[in-house]
């Protein structure tokens, strides 16, 4: 038996033009055994779900929000499925291949910089 019984992480990756697009990762450990275990989920579409596992493990609650707020990849049945880290009304998952490279727009102290991709000498 492998009495995986902690949960230490969930991510994931884009791969735009591949099948599937995304993978997520669960990084699950026993403390019996001292043994760890990487679970790969492929998901092929532009509006990806996926089961939440909060009932299981309870530490995957701030792992979803942060792959959801960071991918866009839904966890059908999570408690509180919401931004963790970017601001409510950001546009766009950020850590998705089809994000802009420089970043956003950003004031600072009143001036204007844009992102690094768009910025002249």
């Amino acid at each position: 038996m492998l009495s995986l019984d902690s949960l230490s992480g969930v991510t994931a990756t884009d791969w735009p033009g591949r099948t599937p697009r995304y993978w997520l990762a669960y990084d699950l450990y026993s403390m019996a055994h001292k043994h760890r275990l990487r679970l790969k989920v492929g998901l092929i579409d532009d509006d990806p779900h996926v089961p939440s596992i909060v009932v299981m493990y309870p530490t995957a609650n701030w792992h979803e929000r942060e792959t959801f707020d960071f991918y866009g990849i839904v966890f059908d049945g999570h408690p509180d499925l919401r931004r963790i880290l970017m601001p409510d009304g950001w546009e766009g998952h950020p850590l998705r291949k089809t994000e802009d490279l420089g970043g956003v727009n950003t004031r600072y102290r009143g001036a204007f910089i844009p992102p690094v991709d768009r910025r002249t000498m």
